[in-house]
């Protein structure tokens, strides 16, 4: 070692003795090949991490100028950034004309570039490719200097990393072509704080004098602009080597102007960034003469003096005698793996700023399952410690993949076990891996009580709960049936398209994202992510064989995909406009694939070429959708031109064309003014009948006779999406436009399940090949995979969100609609149902003393019963309208109501006519009862008004806003109320002055909620961006803001709009309704917890006096009492 080298460290010695860790660094200088496995075991026999480090530097002390150079990019490596600072002055210089080493063969001057640049060495067993990396050089070579990137791509373990390193291992060729240097750094799969961490450590390496920054960039654009500085000004001609780029989004980072060399195992990863490209693909296997290398370097003999034997074992083999020989040893080196992450981690501790955090959380239970340690796998898998810290950083579909693979180690401890958080991975996939990221605690509360995953949730909520944390128990969820079998979230935007490969094993999707996505159908595990058009995706299509993919877009043009690879295979853009579908036919011995556009037209194409094989014109609005019959001999396809269309595939001739038109004209309509968009079809799987969706309606055609054979209508409010026919029953699956899934009998004609979980429209349902499953995407962003049979045999009656809740000290009542037009009074403690009268209900509500309810009608009429004997009061002149509103006075004598009319009517129910209440101009909004028999009524005219109902006068009018007043509330002390508006502001008022005391402005949406504190200090705001305010009443200041998280995907904090408030006793917390439920701490503005419930648009919550219990309906019709756990 050089004096000067020598110098600095010993000068420094006292300072890396008593801070540095000597394991991970030894690691890096093993690699290097300056430090062996026995010096390694000697440093780790000392007892203390400060004489580990000690002997480690005493050894270093005794080496060359390269163990110095390879324990300054250790201390880099792992952190070090200080101390490896200090030993920079002694760096030794190495002369690239130093003469060759005897050991490795090559210059002193590649030792030093690759050593500084963290390239592997070789390893043991080294087997020389020439070939290929004669191959590598040639491609680097053709970079000239300019920017560009070089592929290596094959599957694992065909040596891939040891060509890249071997390729820069030669003396002329870096002198030419990179003469500032090489750096590697080993990628692997990484979310997005672990690639900021990989580009620090980069940065830190390549300005370890901080000439350009003092601190490390901060996020992941600050790195690259940081890495494109570096490279040009202080490493201009350099190489980066990248080794093990698993995902396209990573590349992205380092797009700026780089000479690149990496490896992966799929090739398309740079199809999403710019600048030349070339590619050298690697086979899988070696070959006859690479065998019998490797067995003779084994053996320890010239490959010439190998016995006639060797050359049978290497074809019996196929080299596998490499495993075979340490197999003994595997289960032994997985053990030492996993005693390692026991030594220095913990599950709680693991932290993604750890260098090896992402090996851990990839292949920990890898290596306990190889280890034969069951119960350390079993403790690990059904721990929810490392559940949350794992989806957080991966998602939920490895986790989901290791509960398949594992599940017969798993299943030795608890089949239950593993089916429990399995599902439980499954069903909230969604939510599971995305910020927000959700509290998996409040998750597992929500399983049933007999689960495993509830178990340790309970456990853990306890112990917080004494901590101060907030936790709800949901006390009804045992009547809730999960139906979806998977839900996963592989998009940032609305799902157009998801189909089922015709293995069933695969699933591929498109949306609005402009991607195409390729996932496992049993874990939701992604397989490829394609950035596939530079338009919106509407349709995707596997091939029979499932070798293709096929792609259509907005952006006119149609692609065809290797499924496996990923790679394009080819473009037609003969479209002239949007292409709305594409379907291949069902046999795979000749492949045809039929497209239809915006432009009227119909292609045929042949993928043998490149050009389209046959257009079909007839139809004269846009084509929407289309399908090949069983037989492949005919093309259906429908259009916004009201048709059904049916062609010859052979002649590309029109055979016939049903008018589905004329199945919605009246006798007043004539045909041409009415426009029909017949949005899809699909085939019996015998081919003689053809089902068609337009508006809310389904038929079914003879396709020979073209006669009517059966019409299903879906309903008057909704409009069927899409719909797909069961290959091999009378099963059809019907999407509509109020976020609904339905299967219908197109025997019978009559409705078998509701399917309810999508948030939002769906867009596309597809059975699988074997019908024992059906798809269904969504403008939520999700796909969910449905089991047919389960869903058949579930028959669960669901609730309209209508409903009012008595709290009567520990007791709660429930008083419900459900879709069968029954009226339902519940016991929230013990779930009991009674099933009391059926009517069209719009509205209702139970009296405070629980003696009578009431409910009006879509007819305007109201009627009162009582509870005790069933006897029924109707009023005499009911509203002209639907009854919107309605509650009975404290003394339960009086029924009050508003509707669709204007008028708020009166109704002293047991002596007396009602009568109304008239002076809004339009439909009143809501109404609130106020002390002293007066009442205040707020309207869609922009006016709120309070009347006394004794007199029946009007006492006060105030002109309020200019748009639709949305809410009102009134000060517990009754002397202001607030009033909210579509124009974006909320207000505060005295009841004594027609203006008001304050106006509050800054909210972007419709402000649809308000309330006050209990002491009347505090006003909160809720608008329709997922936004919450909270106001000084009696200065109008904004004292805190609520705001949505703001994340890729868009998503606001509720999903949407907030549609009701309400405070705690002692306001120091608030409840908020939306998309979901959220608890908020006052004082700070933060949010303390959410309750996702399993739809969304909840349109009220109502709250227990002491605040500890909530009632509330979803958008699916599912009821939740949720209390708060003690």
């Amino acid at each position: 070692m050089d004096a000067k080298a020598r110098n600095c460290l010993l000068q420094h010695r006292e300072a890396l003795e008593r801070d540095i860790k000597t394991s991970y660094i030894m690691d890096h200088m093993i690699s290097n090949g300056v430090l062996t496995v026995s010096e390694e075991e000697k440093v780790k026999n000392e007892p203390t991490q400060q004489q580990r480090a000690a002997m480690l530097i005493k050894m270093i002390l005794k080496k060359d100028n390269y163990s110095y150079i390879s324990f300054y990019n250790a201390l880099l490596h792992e952190g070090y950034k200080d101390l490896a600072a200090l030993l920079h002055g002694g760096i030794p210089v190495v002369s690239s004309s130093d003469g060759k080493d005897s050991v490795s063969g090559i210059t002193s001057y590649v030792r030093t570039v690759l050593c500084e640049g963290g390239v592997p060495q070789r390893p043991v067993v080294f087997v020389t490719r020439k070939k290929l990396v004669n191959a590598v050089q040639q491609k680097l070579s053709k970079l000239n200097g300019e920017p560009g990137w070089v592929t290596i791509y094959g599957m694992a373990g065909c040596g891939k990393s040891v060509l890249a390193a071997e390729a820069v291992r030669d003396h002329s060729f870096l002198e030419d072509c990179f003469p500032g240097g090489v750096h590697w750094v080993s990628v692997g799969k990484q979310d997005k704080s672990g690639l900021l961490m990989k580009l620090q450590n980069l940065c830190a390496r390549l300005d370890q004098d901080e000439s350009f920054s003092q601190r490390l960039p901060l996020n992941i654009e600050e790195a690259k602009d940081r890495l494109r500085i570096l490279m040009l000004r202080k490493h201009p001609r350099s190489l980066l080597i990248l080794d093990d780029i698993w995902d396209p989004w990573v590349l992205k980072a380092f797009d700026n102007q780089c000479q690149i060399l990496l490896t992966t195992r799929d090739k398309s990863v740079t199809d999403s960034v710019m600048g030349p490209k070339y590619v050298v693909p690697v086979e899988s296997g070696l070959g006859k003469e690479k065998g019998l290398e490797i067995l003779s370097l084994f053996v320890n003999m010239k490959k010439t003096d190998l016995p006639e034997q060797a050359h049978s074992i290497i074809q019996e083999c196929k080299v596998d005698f490499l495993t075979e020989k340490n197999r003994s040893q595997l289960q032994d080196l997985h053990k030492k793996m996993v005693t390692q992450f026991q030594r220095h981690h913990r599950l709680h501790s693991l932290s993604p700023d750890q260098e090896d955090c992402m090996y851990w959380y990839n292949f920990l239970a890898y290596h306990m399952a190889s280890a034969n340690m069951h119960k350390e796998l079993c403790a690990l898998m059904f721990s929810l410690d490392w559940i949350k810290a794992k989806t957080e950083l991966v998602g939920p579909a490895h986790l989901i993949h290791e509960f398949v693979e594992y599940r017969h180690i798993l299943d030795e401890k608890d089949g239950t076990d593993c089916e429990n958080f399995q599902e439980f991975l499954s069903l909230n996939g969604h939510l599971l891996g995305r910020q927000p990221f959700p509290n998996i605690v409040q998750l597992g509360l929500c399983e049933l009580e007999t689960s495993e995953v509830y178990r340790q949730a309970k456990l853990q909520a306890k112990q917080e709960v004494d901590n101060g944390m907030l936790y709800l128990e949901w006390v009804n969820k045992k009547n809730m049936k999960n139906l979806s079998r998977l839900v996963v979230r592989p998009h940032t935007d609305a799902v157009y398209h998801a189909c089922f490969s015709d293995d069933g094993q695969r699933i591929a999707s498109c949306g609005a994202d402009k991607t195409l996505q390729v996932f496992k159908a049993e874990t939701g595990e992604k397989l490829l992510e394609i950035k596939a058009h530079d338009d919106e995706v509407l349709c995707c299509a596997f091939s029979a064989d499932d070798r293709f993919i096929a792609t259509c877009s907005v952006d006119k043009k149609v692609k065809i995909w290797n499924s496996m690879t990923g790679e394009l295979v080819r473009i037609y853009d003969e479209h002239s406009e949007q292409v709305n579908c594409c379907h291949f036919t069902n046999n795979s011995n000749h492949l045809l694939l039929a497209t239809g556009s915006n432009d009227y037209f119909l292609k045929l194409w042949d993928l043998n070429q490149e050009e389209c094989r046959n257009t079909m014109f007839g139809h004269t609005n846009s084509v929407s959708h289309c399908r090949f019959s069983p037989d492949d001999q005919v093309l259906a396809s429908c259009s916004a031109d009201g048709t059904l269309k049916l062609w010859d595939v052979k002649s590309a001739n029109e055979r016939k064309s049903i008018n589905v038109k004329q199945f919605f004209l009246n006798s007043e309509e004539p045909q041409e003014d009415l426009d029909l968009i017949v949005k899809c079809c699909s085939w019996s799987a015998d081919g003689a009948r053809i089902m068609v969706a337009a508006k809310n309606k389904v038929f079914l055609f003879d396709v020979h006779t073209s006669g009517l054979l059966a019409e299903v209508h879906t309903g008057h409010h909704s409009t069927v999406q899409y719909c797909d026919f069961s290959p091999h029953n009378h099963l059809a699956v019907v999407a509509l436009s109020q976020y609904c899934v339905e299967l219908w009998s197109m025997d019978s004609c009559l409705k078998v399940a509701d399917c309810r979980g999508h948030l939002s429209w769906v867009h596309c349902v597809m059975f699988s090949t074997d019908g024992s499953s059906f798809l269904t995407s969504s403008d939520d962003q999700t796909i969910r995979l449905w089991e047919t049979k389960k869903v058949c045999k579930n028959s669960a009656t669901v609730l309209k969100q209508e409903m009012d809740v008595v709290f009567q000290e520990n007791e709660v009542t429930v008083l419900a609609v459900d879709n069968i037009r029954r009226l339902q009074l519940i016991n929230g403690n013990t779930g009991q149902i009674d099933y009391l009268t059926e009517a069209q209900v719009s509205c209702c509500c139970l009296s405070p003393n629980l003696q009578y309810l009431a409910f009006g009608g879509e007819d305007g009429a109201i009627q009162i019963l009582e509870l005790l004997n069933n006897r029924i009061f109707q009023s005499r002149n009911g509203h002209k309208s639907t009854v919107r509103h309605i509650q009975f006075t404290a003394d339960g004598k009086t029924l009050i109501s508003s509707s669709d009319d204007s008028a708020v009517q009166i109704w002293n129910w047991q002596s007396e006519d009602p009568f109304f209440l008239q002076a809004h101009q339009e439909t009143v909004k809501d109404f609130r009862l106020l002390k002293n028999s007066r009442l205040l009524s707020w309207s869609f005219d922009g006016t709120v008004k309070v009347w006394n109902i004794i007199t029946r006068r009007l006492e006060k009018d105030f002109v309020c806003h200019q748009d639709t007043v949305l809410s009102c509330d009134i000060s517990s002390d009754a002397t202001k109320f607030s009033s909210t508006s579509a124009d974006k502001t909320a207000k505060i008022w005295s009841f004594e002055l027609l203006s008001p005391l304050h106006e509050l402005r800054g909210h972007k949406g419709c402000v649809r909620c308000s309330s006050f504190s209990v002491d009347s200090a505090l006003l909160a705001t809720g608008d329709d961006n997922g936004e919450i305010r909270i106001w000084n009443v009696s200065n109008g200041e904004l004292l805190h803001l609520c705001a949505p998280i703001s994340v890729e995907e868009g998503a606001t904090t509720h999903g949407g709009w907030v549609t009701d408030l309400c405070f705690s006793p002692d306001t120091k917390m608030l409840v908020s309704a939306g998309g979901y439920l959220k608890w908020w701490n006052v004082v700070t503005g933060e949010s303390s917890q959410t309750f996702y419930t399993n739809g969304t648009n909840l349109k009220k919550i109502h709250v227990s006096p002491d605040f500890k219990t909530y009632v509330t309906v979803d958008n699916l019709g599912i009821l939740y009492i949720l209390k708060i756990l003690e």
